[in-house]
């Protein structure tokens, strides 16, 4: 397992990249479970599976294509991650993080995060976009920080702050588009846990009252990554169920997550596309 990476060993990812296109992304996408289907719409793509880009993490898990599409969206130079790697999947938090890094080199200096996330908040429905205007990094207290080891002080500082991980003037864009095209959103707190176990009902209590509002298994490594390499992050959520906290309700599945993203792809889509019109 590779800890941590140097500048040449990410110069490397990036050479094997350019290899294959000279377009110059200036947005960098990575899709959560079930939201691969978001890369389609990119025009003229290069295709690069993620095996085939050296020291890049492989995702194994389903609705994870596991693919990096180049190309444009809205007239502009997009790089799209169709899936991503997890720590519960064996990797390290450098690895996860590696992504974001060849973006930074490639010339992104914005990232729109999405995943699929279970609803914490009692007033969310099954469906509904979260715009992410904040997190709560558990696994990182707790030690799996993606910026541990030694500081690539080309990117960052050793220390990043992390106020405003999610870049309010890009929230307020994404506000406006579902607005504009009648969706409906929430805006809350995202929280990330190492899983791969879903949340037991004391799980999902003691979440809801420490003010988190969806739960999931990534993103939050890959914004931290983001936010030290300088770029803006605009973050979303799919809200895949409602998570009660009590012991009699039905547990949660992947496969319902994969199935809500047939719903959610369509609006993140008209969000996203709106939002790159007014960058």
């Amino acid at each position: 397992m590779d800890e941590f990476f140097t500048l040449d060993e990410l110069k490397e990812a990036v050479a094997e990249v350019r290899q294959h296109t000279d377009l110059v992304p200036e947005v960098g996408l990575i899709l959560g479970s079930g939201l691969s289907a978001l890369a389609k719409s990119v025009e003229g793509t290069v295709e690069l599976p993620f095996n085939a880009i050296p020291h890049f993490p492989v995702s194994t898990v389903e609705g994870h294509r596991g693919h990096l599409v180049l190309g444009t969206l809205e007239n502009k130079p997009v790089i799209v991650m169709q899936g991503r790697a997890h720590y519960y999947e064996g990797y390290s938090m450098a690895q996860i993080g590696l992504p974001v890094r060849v973006m930074a080199l490639l010339g992104v200096r914005t990232l729109i995060v999405t995943n699929a996330a279970g609803g914490l908040n009692m007033t969310y429905r099954p469906g509904e976009i979260m715009i992410i205007r904040d997190h709560i990094n558990l696994i990182g207290m707790a030690g799996l920080n993606p910026l541990r080891g030694p500081n690539l002080s080309e990117f960052g500082p050793r220390f990043p702050g992390m106020n405003n991980a999610y870049d309010p003037a890009l929230r307020q864009l994404a506000k406006e588009v579902a607005v504009e095209a009648q969706i409906v959103y929430q805006q809350g707190v995202y929280i990330c846990l190492a899983g791969p176990s879903f949340e037991s009902p004391a799980d999902v209590r003691f979440l809801r009252i420490i003010g988190a509002d969806a739960v999931g298994m990534s993103t939050v490594p890959e914004v931290i990554t983001a936010r030290h390499s300088g770029l803006r992050v605009l973050g979303f959520s799919g809200i895949t169920n409602t998570l009660i906290g009590e012991e009699g309700a039905p547990p949660p599945n992947h496969e319902e997550v994969l199935e809500a993203g047939k719903t959610l792809v369509p609006r993140l889509e008209t969000i996203i596309r709106g939002v790159l019109r007014r960058l």
